[in-house]
């Protein structure tokens, strides 16, 4: 049965903003869109004669693209503009850069900035464009939040009941920030853990629960995520080698033995082999790590269907 709920936001800046109607909804809406991805000819009309700029100022593969090969399943006109090409490399600033995106009329803007709340400036200076945050600094990844509630929801059924177990580097991790809020508000409980340097307590205020030991973050989880050490957001080294982090965070099989026999593995990408996860785990039977990448298409076509006026 369809949901009645209706979308009213125009912008996705973060998960706190949607309501769980809002968030079912979305992952409502991106099951019916992931059919279109099976055919043999990937496309509809939808969102034919709208304009689409991704303007990416960090580099991106899985998001990025995702973002493109959404628009054009739905035959969007998209444009992709990276920090290299934008006139920010000639001193422009960020807003004005949107405001002159704006004068040519696009209908949506998604962007990805090193510096948390760069979404939230640009939403505060457009009139006409929607805005997505497809990553601001250490805030949120909201598109990738949806697609890992929408992974678990598909293998798992229901979210509520569910014990979520992260580990890595929280701090800077702005997936981890958004999944903490998304997986919380659709009641699953989220234990977090990592190095010291990189666990902040203030996710606690998110919903999470901080484990010192990843043994007990991963016990009895439904769900165990393994994240990256961000070491292009690393002033100063937080670990004293990878090789460390490896011994003590590192998703191996001895670390999964106190999880559940059938907890999913996940992982935002990129991943670094051996380092935060074992390679026999990450291609292991209960990765779903594709499965992620394959659900951001649909979770995008649904947040450009949504915050464009669809119904």
């Amino acid at each position: 049965m369809e949901s009645e709920h209706l979308f009213k936001h125009k912008h996705l800046i973060s998960l706190a903003d949607l309501s769980v109607a809002d968030l079912d909804l979305v992952l409502q809406t991106a099951m019916s869109f992931k059919e279109i991805s099976a055919r043999s000819i990937k496309k509809v009309p939808t969102l034919r004669g709208r304009t689409v700029i991704n303007l990416f100022f960090e580099p991106s593969t899985r998001t990025r693209l995702s973002f493109e090969i959404a628009a054009k399943r739905m035959s969007a006109d998209t444009f992709n503009i990276s920090a290299s090409s934008s006139s920010t490399t000639k001193g422009e600033t960020l807003v004005d850069t949107v405001l002159n995106l704006e004068a040519m009329n696009p209908d949506m803007i998604i962007i990805r900035h090193s510096s948390s709340g760069a979404a939230n400036l640009i939403k505060r200076h457009v009139k006409n464009a929607s805005v997505i945050n497809a990553g601001d600094g250490t805030h949120e990844h909201p598109s990738q939040g949806l697609l890992d509630l929408m992974t678990v929801r598909e293998h798992k059924g229901d979210l509520a009941g569910l014990k979520i177990a992260i580990i890595g580097d929280i701090a800077h991790s702005r997936v981890a920030h958004s999944d903490i809020i998304g997986f919380t508000k659709m009641g699953a409980s989220v234990a977090v853990s990592g190095p010291a340097t990189m666990v902040p307590t203030e996710v606690e205020q998110l919903g999470a629960r901080v484990c010192l030991r990843p043994q007990d973050a991963v016990t009895d989880a439904d769900v165990v995520m393994a994240l990256r050490i961000q070491r292009e957001r690393l002033m100063d080294p937080l670990i004293p080698s990878l090789r460390e982090y490896a011994t003590f965070f590192g998703i191996n099989k001895k670390l999964l033995k106190l999880a559940k026999p059938d907890a999913l593995i996940m992982h935002p990408g990129p991943i670094n082999r051996g380092v935060e996860i074992d390679p026999d785990i990450a291609d292991g039977p209960n990765s779903v790590i594709l499965d992620q990448v394959t659900n951001g298409v649909a979770i995008r076509m649904a947040l450009l269907y949504l915050l464009m006026g669809g119904e």
